[in-house]
């Protein structure tokens, strides 16, 4: 069975329901495809608070405000299903599900984003949004005055840290070898911080708690010992990994599996535009995806008027005399 849109978003975290917003509200018929829970990461998050003209909500309210936002101006959205195959060459693009449904559109927006990387110990599933985080930015005014752990060892773990102190009382680094991978200058700075401590060679073995964080189990990589750390929160940046498996070879991508845009979030392939947290940037906040999705809405709509407009004058060319 093949089902036509003008445009399909494949992707509702905040990048792919602002796309759909605008879109649908340019009577542009558009269809929302997405594999997981509507929101993306966003409703991981228990309380968002610096969203602007918003003083405090949680991710999954914000996700449900947008999704209802999107569907009255018409936006068709699928939930929980599985994309089997994304077609970007030619006019006409193509996305094929696993019950064998295809649907067709002039353009292709992708907002597919990404995740952090887990340590996969033990209790961290069930403490994300609880205690742990994997944002700075997004929850670190919610440990004010708080004792907190943060893990890796890259420039992100240290930058931060550094960041952190501003709210923290104290920040315990956690990494897994005896020297950080960060430049110099990350190094340099969080090495300054009197509010910064080290833990080395070590890492992460599992979290505790029932509403919250507690504590972590801390073990040694050289001694094989493990041991319990009272804490307020853990914070983990061990990197981020795009959700782009399944799109090399269609869209140009980085060595991390990003994808590469333009300032339109145009993508190398023709009719084919990406935003939020799946393109190359440094900042990935909800703010920068609704960013993201407002300016790929706005060059896909005005992809599909050219269209139109080629298509008719091509039609008007046959037809005269």
């Amino acid at each position: 069975m093949t089902k036509q849109y003008e445009a399909i978003i494949i992707g509702a975290g905040p990048a792919g329901l602002t796309a759909g917003i605008y879109l649908s509200r340019a009577r542009v018929k558009t269809l929302i495809l997405n594999e997981g829970t509507v929101g993306g990461q966003m409703v991981l998050t228990h309380e968002i608070a610096n969203y602007p003209g918003v003083e405090s909500i949680s991710g999954y309210q914000l996700a449900m405000i947008m999704k209802r936002q999107a569907q009255s101006f018409g936006c068709d959205i699928k939930s929980n299903i599985i994309v089997k195959e994304i077609e970007t060459e030619g006019k006409v693009k193509s996305v094929t599900l696993s019950d064998g449904t295809i649907y067709t559109a002039d353009a292709l927006i992708i907002t597919t984003g990404g995740r952090s990387r887990t340590i996969g110990a033990p209790g961290e599933e069930h403490l994300k949004g609880r205690g742990i985080s994997y944002c700075a930015t997004c929850d670190g005014d919610f440990f004010t005055d708080k004792e907190i752990v943060v893990v890796g060892g890259g420039n992100s773990a240290l930058e931060e840290a550094v960041s952190l102190t501003k709210y923290a009382s104290r920040v315990t680094i956690v990494h897994q070898f005896d020297h950080f991978q960060a430049l110099q200058h990350y190094v340099d700075e969080a090495k300054k911080n009197p509010k910064i401590h080290y833990i080395m060679e070590s890492t992460i073995a599992a979290f505790h708690g029932i509403e919250k964080l507690e504590s972590v189990d801390i073990k040694n990589l050289k001694t094989g010992d493990t041991y319990n750390f009272k804490t307020d929160g853990t914070f983990v940046f061990i990197g981020y990994v795009p959700n782009t498996e399944s799109l090399r070879g269609k869209v140009e991508l980085s060595q991390w599996g990003e994808i590469i845009v333009g300032a339109d979030m145009s993508t190398s392939a023709e009719g084919v535009f990406a935003a939020g947290d799946s393109i190359t940037k440094r900042y990935r906040q909800v703010t920068t995806a609704v960013g993201d999705g407002t300016i790929a809405a706005l060059a896909a709509s005005a992809y599909i008027n050219d269209q139109r407009q080629n298509s008719s004058s091509s039609a008007a060319a046959a037809t005269s005399p």
